[in-house]
């Protein structure tokens, strides 16, 4: 079995916005940034599906987190499937496989890849129990911390490890907050039928618009410290398709129509679909 192969595949299938950038690295980091966003994507498919309750999402996040914390000694051919045990059919491929992206980095990275990734879903597994509620801004800042922040740190770890590349790690932190922010406004209205919203009281969508671009002023100071790198190829897409976002819910669109994608990424890559 190809694993890498079988990873990216999944991906293509779960994220376009992230399949292309990961693509694009070179072997080595490909590997560990694609184990690190299959790991993350388990997790999330587990915090956000819609047939479990929040009691059990938690008995489920708090598992994995367990499993991940065992280490190398702990991912046998049977590790994660007891925490697993009576939801297999309910869960995605992509969690249910997290044992083989867990396992899909170099040696030498993905023990910062298990900590990351437990840590994410023990602050999940807590935000699932309180069904979410936003308090005010800083219980916002927490969320997006825990969820989308830490994500930044953990990529500027690799950036660190792959090529020595060193970083601002606030301002990490404001490239995850930002795309993150960017992720509860396009998902408001959906986010409301299931009886959760992240937006602090009273907080309406310009507020949140406000709070997602002081983040990715963050990020645009962020990207600008990455020179030309395999770290700004990959930071670039996610941040331009982020602030593409905003400006078309700014003008009453809910998202970006895929053409209006194809010309973003061609005006940052030169990317073309064919």
């Amino acid at each position: 079995m190809d694993l890498r192969r079988d990873a990216l595949e999944l991906l293509k299938e779960t994220s376009r916005t992230f399949y292309i950038p990961i693509v694009r690295l070179p072997r080595g980091l490909q590997e560990a940034v694609a184990s690190a966003y299959l790991c993350m994507r388990a997790i999330d498919e587990i915090e956000d599906h819609p047939e479990l309750d929040n009691l059990t999402k938690a008995k489920l996040l708090e598992s994995v987190s367990l499993t991940l914390q065992a280490g190398v000694d702990g991912f046998v051919a049977d590790a994660f499937t007891d925490g697993f045990l009576g939801y297999e059919n309910i869960l995605p491929e992509v969690t249910l496989r997290i044992r083989e992206w867990s396992i899909l980095a170099p040696e030498t990275i993905a023990p910062r890849i298990w900590d990351a990734t437990a840590a994410m879903s023990d602050r999940m597994a807590y935000w699932a129990k309180r069904n979410w509620k936003i308090d005010g801004e800083l219980d916002l800042d927490r969320y997006t911390f825990g969820v989308a922040g830490a994500v930044g740190l953990l990529l500027s770890d690799l950036w660190g490890w792959y090529d020595g590349t060193q970083t601002n790690r606030t301002h990490a932190i404001g490239f995850g907050r930002g795309l993150q922010a960017v992720n509860i406004l396009r998902n408001h209205s959906e986010d409301g039928t299931r009886g959760v919203s992240f937006f602090p009281p009273d907080w309406t969508t310009e507020d949140m618009q406000t709070y997602a671009r002081r983040n990715l002023a963050l990020a645009d100071a962020y990207n600008d410290s990455l020179k030309n790198s395999p770290a700004l190829d990959f930071c670039q897409i996610p941040l331009t398709l982020a602030y593409g976002t905003l400006d078309a819910i700014a003008h009453g669109k809910e998202k970006l129509s895929r053409s209006d994608v194809v010309a973003l990424l061609e005006g940052v890559i030169g990317f073309n679909p064919g």
